[in-house]
């Protein structure tokens, strides 16, 4: 049986073969309408296996999709879509191995802030239940897919089908999907429909964004770690996290941005240094619809609230010690930082 998400609505409610008595999302049905499609629409399927023990291994399973729509000259069109897949038993070695392997942690990250949107909305009242409720579920997985020593967290490995998938879950807890503090009911629903229709790729930018560097020292444009310590002095970042595009200069860049001394001959290569960045941003907005917000900011300035808020904060006000060096912290918050949640999720793990 198989349940969507995205905007759609069930045609009709009834039991049958192919729906599934558990609902996620818009179940209880096999018949759903969506109120327009273009190339970039994506709608979320969940299903779920009925009399397991029945299902012998390697027996195929065949998926079918018929979708009836009106094209832009009044034509009404049926497009049928077979997929076929394997069935595995993961009891055994093999079977749980090619489960493994089939594992597509950035397609799961995103299926997962799907369901978690949905659930946030019609079923749970307060952000920190569906955050308890996440965690439930990645517990859970690692738990199965993980290798560990129980009761040993140094022992704890994830294959690289799953090592960026805590990550993943990490970014969606503090994004602005669950978390709407400082975002108005309108912004809300905005991101979240957005979330709810667009590609894997665009969904994994909401949910983790990029982040690019630029700078003199290290030659051309490169990804760096969304985290504070990419922050720099002497480099320009580049952040995307599909709603914004946001140019954050460092300290010193900016200060030679705002003396221009690009202009002395001594400096001309600095405008070429600045161009590339301007116009990458240019090329990010103009390829995608909706046109994201840009924000220009300078490092310590107000508008850099705009990157702060996405990088993990691995150096705060209560860690800013440990990293040698004096000066304030690059940001004050509460927050636990990445390493400080994957640690705790490899505690849960290898518990008994």
């Amino acid at each position: 049986a198989y349940l969507p998400f995205g905007a759609a609505y069930p045609l009709e409610s009834k039991k049958s073969n192919s729906v599934a008595e558990r609902e996620v999302g818009l179940g209880g049905t096999s018949c759903w309408a969506i109120g327009g499609c273009d190339p970039g629409y994506t709608v979320s399927l969940y299903f779920d296996v009925i009399n397991q023990d029945a299902k012998s291994v390697k027996e195929q399973c065949y998926l079918q999709f018929v979708t009836t729509y009106k094209n832009s000259t009044g034509q009404t069109i049926q497009r049928v879509t077979t997929i076929s897949k394997l069935f595995v038993d993961i009891k055994t070695k093999d079977g749980f191995e090619s489960l493994k392997l089939g594992f597509d942690q950035e397609a799961a990250a995103v299926l997962m802030a799907r369901h978690a949107v949905y659930k946030v909305q019609s079923e749970y009242e307060y952000t920190m239940d569906i955050l308890r409720w996440l965690d439930r579920r990645l517990i859970m997985l690692v738990k199965m897919f993980a290798e560990y020593e129980k009761e040993n967290p140094e022992s704890f490995r994830l294959s690289e089908e799953f090592m960026y998938y805590p990550g993943f879950m990490f970014h969606l807890r503090r994004s602005s999907f669950l978390k709407v503090f400082n975002s108005t009911p309108d912004e809300t629903v905005f991101y979240r429909c957005f979330l709810l229709r667009e590609n894997v790729t665009n969904s994994l930018v909401m949910i983790q964004p990029t982040l690019m560097a630029y700078s003199l020292e290290e030659g051309a444009c490169q990804p760096v770690y969304l985290d504070v310590s990419s922050i720099s002095p002497n480099r320009i970042l580049l952040l995307d996290d599909f709603f914004h595009v946001v140019l954050f200069y460092g300290s010193t860049v900016h200060n030679w941005l705002t003396q221009e001394i690009w202009k002395q001959p001594d400096y001309a290569y600095l405008e070429e240094f600045f161009q590339g960045p301007q116009e990458d941003s240019k090329s990010l907005m103009n390829s995608r619809m909706p046109t994201p917000i840009f924000v220009s900011c300078a490092q310590n300035g107000s508008q850099s609230r705009f990157l702060m808020s996405k990088l993990n904060p691995s150096i705060t006000q209560n860690t800013v010690g440990q990293f040698g060096g004096g000066g304030a912290p690059p940001v004050f918050t509460d927050d636990v930082s990445l390493k400080v949640f994957l640690a705790h999720l490899k505690k849960l793990a290898v518990a008994p």
